[in-house]
């Protein structure tokens, strides 16, 4: 991955902080106020379906404004299209995630109610935009010293409005860690709702309770089985919400397994955690609790204020346009898209 970063006299890049697939981030200063900042590097043109990540995650970002979803400073624009290999993203700089910090220290019960609170409160204002993060997972959870939490990492994200027609390109796409991803998605129920999102925000309230992911899938199969160790083999009921014929002899053919109680799993949690993580973590996407009934339940009482738990405007349904799986653009046609994007 190239680490040189051509980002002009305004920008002082100090260090490495990260790196993905197809990105690098940097911690720098911002030369001229003095401000700390993150430059999130993407090199996206090999592939379209890195240019497809990087164009959501710069509408999207644009979009909302909330402070517990990670925002867009500034862009840096390419001098031309020609000469336009990489895109720039300046962001605030947060110090940590919550991979990181699960990994290395035990949490408080009262700094889990908070975390989870705010990825709730973000999740509020994607949700009532119609937007899933589908990618929800403890190191897209960026957290700093004073405790802010911001969602980020916006490259899965899609419309809840989705036809079937896309809908079925939203698996093809589907590489999100497989720890946190709902048992409908590996179960190819015909739609997927915003309940998926819940199912990840339920994982990552077990892992804080005791420091280890819950659902630690190899692959698909191990997975689901993980999945039904704990919640048990579906009822009738549940069973036949799954539209899958295939997905139904799946479950059929698999030993019959009993619910584990989650305050054995989690001894040591206070029953209100133990209670919200079932309600996060039931198998049937209709039964789950949503966004708005999680920031009101009682495990998160001391910081849940109606009033300030902001929606946001709802999204244009030509927002998503280049993204409906009914044409595949190319690189070129995407990174026109992307430059448009950067120069708007």
């Amino acid at each position: 991955m190239d680490r040189n970063f051509r980002v002009g006299s305004d920008y002082n890049v100090i260090d490495v902080v990260g790196e993905g697939a197809y990105g690098v981030v940097c911690s720098a200063t911002h030369v001229p106020s003095g401000q700390k900042v993150a430059i999130k590097k993407i090199t996206p043109f090999d592939h379209s379906m890195f240019c497809l990540r990087t164009l959501r995650e710069i509408k999207l970002l644009r979009w909302f404004s909330h402070e517990n979803i990670i925002s867009i400073l500034d862009i840096i624009k390419p001098p031309s299209i020609e000469e336009f290999s990489e895109v720039y993203l300046i962001q605030e700089l947060m110090e940590t995630d919550m991979h990181r910090v699960i990994r290395t220290q035990d949490l408080s019960d009262d700094h889990s109610q908070y975390f989870i609170y705010q990825t709730l409160r973000g999740l509020k204002a994607l949700h009532s935009a119609a937007v899933l993060h589908r990618d929800l997972k403890p190191s897209n959870l960026l957290l700093n010293s004073n405790c802010d939490l911001k969602i980020c990492d916006f490259g899965l994200a899609r419309s809840a409005f989705m036809g079937e027609q896309e809908a079925t390109g939203f698996m093809t796409e589907y590489v999100a860690t497989r720890w946190y991803r709902a048992p409908e998605i590996m179960l190819t129920f015909k739609e997927y709702t915003k309940a998926i999102d819940i199912w990840s925000v339920g994982c990552i309230l077990a892992e804080m309770l005791n420091g280890k992911p819950l659902f630690p899938g190899r692959d698909y199969h191990h997975q689901l089985t993980l999945i039904l160790d704990v919640l048990g083999t579906p009822s009738l009921d549940d069973f036949y919400a799954i539209s899958s014929h295939r997905s139904r002899d799946y479950i059929r053919a698999l030993p019959f397994k009993k619910k584990k109680p989650f305050s054995q799993l989690y001894p040591n949690a206070s029953a209100l955690a133990v209670d919200l993580l079932e309600k996060c973590l039931t198998f049937n996407p209709k039964k789950r609790i949503t966004c708005e009934e999680a920031l009101r339940h009682p495990y998160l009482a001391s910081y849940h204020d109606p009033e300030d738990e902001p929606d946001s405007p709802p999204l244009d349904p030509s927002f998503f346009h280049f993204d409906n799986g009914k044409e595949q653009l190319t690189r070129e046609q995407l990174k026109e898209l992307i430059y448009n994007e950067i120069m708007s």
